[in-house]
């Protein structure tokens, strides 16, 4: 298990490092909140979308395809989210439901969860992880722009202004755009796609840089009950109670280490991102994202290591 936990860090590590070069940065009077605010914006509007769009469009729909596991996973998914949301429903402050939800729930799976399953499993693993991720790319945006439509500071919850949120998000916006290129394989001239992988680049750098200039002891200190239940549901609990369903649905060996890893990756950059776009506590987002980062080398090691032990790998 050695190896896996060395693998595990080489992916967890550069997250930090970015981080740490957004703390940095700050101190040192080169970014400040404008730049954060406008950066953030750029991530969300343009970027990301971009990212997305582009992931979308260069995977391969037909490789790997299990519509039972895709099943099991979106259903997961779905699930794991009301359980958070309920969880939140006493758990937390109105305003920061949105927030605390979209923590507990959402992975970053096309960095954390691909790299993973690719690094563990091979070409396998980066054939089934990517379709995988491809999938769950538009219900984890849909969810999270439905929960931070409903709590968002100034939101009027109604069925019609949740719904244009959701139609209106730039991220969902970037894969339903690259949903017909795929399906009908419409290639796109090499300069475009060249140029759209160079501004797609800046997406996760940017995001991290933003995050860690946005950290502070005293954000630590006023956040972290509510960060650390969070990241304890994204970690531990939700991923437990997942993978626990894979067994029973019949889920063995590769199949179930893949749902494993991609149920135990942290939680991604992007709920940072869109709950800054919103103006929800940006500030929690971003703590949720550095503490179950940090506790990903343990966690995910030690949930294979379990998984392994039983058999069921």
């Amino acid at each position: 298990m050695l190896s896996v936990a060395v693998q595990t860090l080489g992916v967890t590590a550069p997250v930090f490092v970015m981080l740490f070069v957004g703390i940095a940065l700050k101190r040192l009077g080169w970014i400040d909140a404008a730049f954060i605010q406008t950066a953030s914006a750029l991530v969300f509007n343009a970027t990301m979308p971009t990212l997305l769009f582009i992931s979308i469009i260069k995977a391969d729909l037909d490789a790997a395809l299990q519509p039972s596991l895709l099943i099991y996973y979106v259903i997961a998914t779905v699930t794991t989210f009301f359980l958070a949301w309920a969880w939140a429903l006493w758990r937390c402050p109105h305003a920061d439901r949105g927030v605390y939800v979209q923590g507990a729930f959402r992975g970053n799976n096309g960095i954390v969860g691909l790299a993973l399953a690719t690094s563990l499993y091979g070409d396998y693993g980066l054939s089934l992880g990517g379709v995988l991720a491809g999938v769950v790319i538009l219900l984890y945006n849909s969810l999270s722009a439905l929960i931070l439509a409903i709590y968002s500071p100034g939101a009027r919850a109604s069925a019609g202004s949740i719904l244009l949120s959701i139609l209106r998000n730039p991220l969902i916006i970037g894969v339903t755009a690259a949903i017909p290129f795929a399906y009908l394989q419409i290639p796109l001239p090499d300069w475009l796609m060249t140029s759209g992988q160079y501004f797609a680049q800046m997406t996760l750098p940017l995001a991290l840089i933003c995050i860690g200039g946005t950290l502070s002891l005293s954000v630590l200190r006023e956040s972290s009950g509510m960060a650390i239940s969070a990241s304890l549901m994204k970690m531990v609990w939700l991923p437990a109670l997942a993978t626990a369903g894979a067994w029973l649905v019949g889920f063995r060996g590769a199949e179930l280490g893949i749902l494993f890893l991609y149920f135990a990756s942290p939680t991604a950059s992007a709920s940072f991102v869109m709950a800054r776009a919103v103006n929800a506590n940006h500030q929690l987002a971003a703590i949720i994202i550095v503490i179950t980062t940090l506790m990903a080398a343990l966690s995910i090691n030690l949930g294979l290591l379990l998984l392994g032990w039983l058999g069921w790998l």
